[in-house]
């Protein structure tokens, strides 16, 4: 370790380390050659069927309509035998009526008792259990789409796609692993927009059966006909994912321009007007602020929905409120930076893909900025937004105004505009302001940004975008701008990306941990298919730098670098192993204290190695691990890390999960200790009915803190609930620092339509 001194790491020692570390794929392995293509995959037509009468959506199929339709069948692996025919055979018809699209799925099984149904509840990981996935890309752009999903339980899950889901999860599901998380203002995949639809599933000897009613006025669509459609199935105790329209391996279900083409439809509009009022009554006391007693609230509020055309919606917005949200996981901050929470609440989650700008680190609206301030609620008075697609656009426009908080924020007015067209060859361009105007002259914010993507080939993919912002008081150097390029093939996979963000950069509606830079990255990753063993191997390396801009700091001072050197070890159950090495470098230009502590580590440039490993066994089985541990160099000392979390199941009703993050860090400055434990617990009656608790003990933040949520949903994530949280201080707090029951009610009424 070297204090003080800006030894530097130069690209032409980074490229000798990938050579090196990429050299492992000569070992003894398999490459495996994709065996689809475009023209393949455009050659897959389903067709809809008219019916007269509409099935009973109880899962069974028993109705006459069903011996009627078009079979669609003939999947295609995707994993584990790129190119194959499916190990067991899937049925798919497609039927419609005026007001819905229904599909049935017929999921043989030669072996129907090790079918694995999954957690019975909206929006679980589908990664888990067996599943089937409908995309229906209903602009037929090959860039966006609707997804809805099921499991042998029974479950709802349903998602939107945009700009291909880039910026969503690398496998099908867009929010494997992440629950109902979104970053920013949606990213690619929206994992929770709750659409007003229904399933149901059935099982027996032969396999599993589901059938889905999906309205018309659930989705958005324009004039065509004909919409891109695929359609996938997982049989998890194979690890084995199987398409309609084959897909190389390189590719998910959101790579839209391998989707097939469903025809035949016949597209309604009914102009569509929902109301979705709420009730509530709650009683909480805030111990930490002096309450001397509790304050009890009774509330009225909701949303309203209107369907201008097929494709485009106003929602509006009164009261707003989100006791339904789960509470957010609590993570350990090591840092000098803020953390990243998601967004979870449903009325920024419709449509926010459309709304979502920037990327790679730096989303430029991040809707969680509205409505929250240091971690506390503020009133949402009311407002409107509308989006979807208009003269082959596709357009949002959002404005919301929140009440103050005396002593944390003040009444303010957000309004953000935003107009993209997609272009050919999964390519785009559009642009985006963002404002927030607070009631003093002079208290506002504004971004303008344009931001473009161009698709070259399969494999090319360039994104690109710039704004700048105006802030009273910061003038000059407001620009920011990224360049990315990536390449994804069967066996390579890399990218490049330069971003410069002035030191007076400040997009207050949205998220950037530090500004007054230029950042520099590259990533290369060799994906290997051994013949034994392995399902997968994937050696990789990559490297970045944050190069000081800052007035007063010498050009170019390296606030930041890090050199990864990595491989990922995959099995054929889905068991996973990652060893790695990471060559650390923090500067400091200015001391820099550990939150919660009093150790301050003095200016410097602090560099080292560190040592890590991550792993997990098939977490759909009845006992799952996940955890991994990082060792070495931290600051002017040392840090060891271990976590983990060991999660319980028993069938599709019960889940468990116990996670622990214990860090122990010896500096010259001191040391600290920080412990993060959590108890996650699920009971699940039905798929809309279900009891969830969360408990967290956090060190760091001196307190535990419990959450409990009962929950019996109708639709589009509407019903009854009841929250109860409590939060206690543990070390220099002590007893109480807030408690609260919320009793919450809401219900969708079709007004016009349905």
């Amino acid at each position: 370790m070297r204090v003080g001194r800006n030894y530097q790491v130069y690209p032409m020692t980074v490229f000798v380390l990938m050579v090196s570390v990429l050299g492992v794929g000569r070992m003894a392995a398999q490459a495996v050659t994709s065996t689809t293509n475009v023209s393949e995959a455009s050659e897959r037509k389903a067709l809809a069927s008219r019916i007269d009468a509409a099935p009973v959506i109880d899962g069974i199929l028993r109705e006459e309509v069903w011996t009627d339709g078009v079979v669609i069948t003939g999947f295609t692996q995707r994993e584990p035998f790129t190119g194959e025919a499916a190990s067991e055979s899937t049925e798919i018809k497609v039927l419609f009526d005026d007001g819905a699209i229904y599909v049935g799925v017929w999921a043989f099984d030669g072996d129907a008792n090790e079918i694995i149904p999954g957690d019975r509840i909206r929006d679980t990981e589908l990664s888990n259990s067996d599943a089937v996935v409908l995309a229906f890309d209903t602009y037929d752009d090959e860039q966006n789409a609707f997804v809805f999903a099921t499991t042998p339980s029974g479950i709802e899950y349903d998602g939107q796609v945009s700009n291909e889901g880039r910026g969503g999860g690398y496998f099908l599901g867009g929010g494997f692993g992440g629950g109902r998380q979104q970053s920013g203002a949606g990213g690619g995949f929206n994992k929770n927009w709750d659409g007003s639809w229904n399933v149901a599933t059935s099982r027996d000897e032969s396999g599993w059966y589901a059938e889905f009613r999906i309205p018309f006025n659930t989705l958005r669509f324009g004039s065509n006909n004909t919409w891109g459609f695929n359609v996938s199935r997982q049989i998890r105790r194979r690890n084995e994912e199987s398409f309609w329209a084959p897909i190389p391996r390189e590719f998910n279900l959101y790579r839209l321009n391998y989707a097939g083409e469903l025809a035949g439809l016949e597209l309604p509009f009914r102009r569509l007007a929902s109301l979705t009022p709420y009730t509530l009554t709650s009683t909480s006391r805030n111990y930490a602020a002096g309450d001397n007693e509790f304050d009890e609230q009774f509330e009225l509020g909701g949303e309203a929905k209107v369907q201008l055309t097929p494709s485009l919606t106003l929602d509006a917005t009164y009261n707003t409120d989100f006791a339904q949200v789960e509470v957010d996981d609590q993570q350990v901050n090591l840092t000098r930076f803020s953390l990243l929470f998601p967004e979870k609440r449903p009325f920024f989650l419709e449509n926010a893909g459309v709304f979502a700008v920037g990327g790679s680190g730096a989303d430029l609206f991040f809707s969680r900025r509205i409505g929250i301030a240091d971690g506390q609620q503020v009133p949402i008075q009311g407002g409107a937004r509308v989006s979807g697609r208009a003269a082959g656009f596709n357009v949002g426009l959002l404005h919301i105004g929140t009440s103050g908080i005396e002593g944390t924020q003040d009444p303010n007015r957000y309004s953000v505009a935003r107009v993209a067209r997609e272009l050919p060859n999964r390519s785009r361009i559009g642009g985006a302001f963002i404002s927030r105007d607070g009631e003093a002259d002079g208290d506002y914010n504004r971004t303008y940004a344009v931001d473009g993507q161009l698709g070259l080939g399969e494999a090319f993919t360039l994104t690109t975008w710039g704004a700048r912002t105006a802030t009273p008081g910061l003038t000059g150097d407001d620009a920011a701008f990224n360049a990315t390029a990536g390449w994804s093939s069967l066996n390579w996979r890399g990218n490049v990306q330069y971003q410069h963000f002035g030191e007076n950069f400040n997009p207050e509606v949205g998220y950037l941990r530090r500004t007054g830079h230029d950042y520099y990255q590259v990533f290369l990753m060799r994906n290997l298919r051994p013949a034994k063993v392995f399902r997968e191997i994937r050696p990789h390396v990559s490297y970045f730098t944050y190069r000081s801009d800052k007035t007063g700091i010498e050009d170019g001072f390296e606030e930041s670098a890090r050199l990864h050197i990595d491989t990922h070890w995959e099995f054929p159950d889905g068991m996973e192993a990652h060893t790695g090495a990471n060559w650390v470098r923090e500067g400091l230009t200015e001391p820099f204290t550990f939150f919660g502590t009093d150790v301050t580590v003095p200016a410097g440039t602090y560099d080292g190695w560190e040592f890590a490993t991550r792993f997990w066994t098939d977490e759909s089985a009845k006992v799952s691990f996940n955890g991994g541990a990082n060792i070495g160099s931290f600051f002017s000392g040392s840090r060891r890390n271990v976590n983990g979390t060991v999660t319980l199941r028993s069938g599709a009703s019960l889940s468990t999960a116990l996670r622990l993050d214990h860090n122990d860090v010896t500096l010259a400055e001191g040391d600290l200790a920080t412990t993060l434990a959590g108890v996650n617990f699920g009971y699940f009656f039905t798929p809309r009915i279900y009891l969830q608790s969360l408990v967290q003990y956090s060190t760091q933040l001196d307190n535990w803190s419990a959450n409990m949520r009962f929950g019996w949903l109708n639709t589009a994530g509407t019903g009854l609930f009841i929250v109860y949280n409590d939060v206690r201080g543990i070390q220099d707090l002590s007893g109480p620092q807030g408690r609260s029951l919320i009793i919450k009610f809401s219900r969708q009424f079709n007004v016009l339509g349905g």
